[in-house]
């Protein structure tokens, strides 16, 4: 947050920067922000399909190929943990196609 001083009083007038997404705030570059995004995509889709099922985490990290405190990195939305390589390997052996649309910025 930046301060500036306010021309009709001594009080510090706060700025506060806004940003389009959680992703565009934290990361460095646009470049990490979409690649955040897309892995948390994943993540929630991946999640989804595993409430859905109503497999424990020890049976859906068998289904997946991974441990069960990996899977539960995963349900936990542990973003900085995964790949976008693992995470579509992880839905590759839930049986599911992995794809991803290009749009205009």
């Amino acid at each position: 947050m930046k301060t500036a001083k306010n021309a009709t009083s001594k009080k510090p007038v706060q700025q506060v920067e806004s940003f389009a997404s959680v992703w565009d705030a934290i990361a460095d570059t646009p470049e990490q922000a979409a690649n955040l995004r897309a892995r948390s995509e994943l993540m929630r889709q991946i999640t989804a399909i595993v409430k859905e099922s109503n497999w424990t985490q020890t049976e859906a990290a068998q289904r997946c190929g991974v441990t069960q405190p990996r899977m539960n990195d995963l349900l936990r939305g542990r973003v900085s943990r995964f790949s976008l390589d693992a995470l579509v390997n992880i839905a590759t052996a839930m049986g599911r196609e992995v794809h991803f649309e290009l749009q205009t910025a």
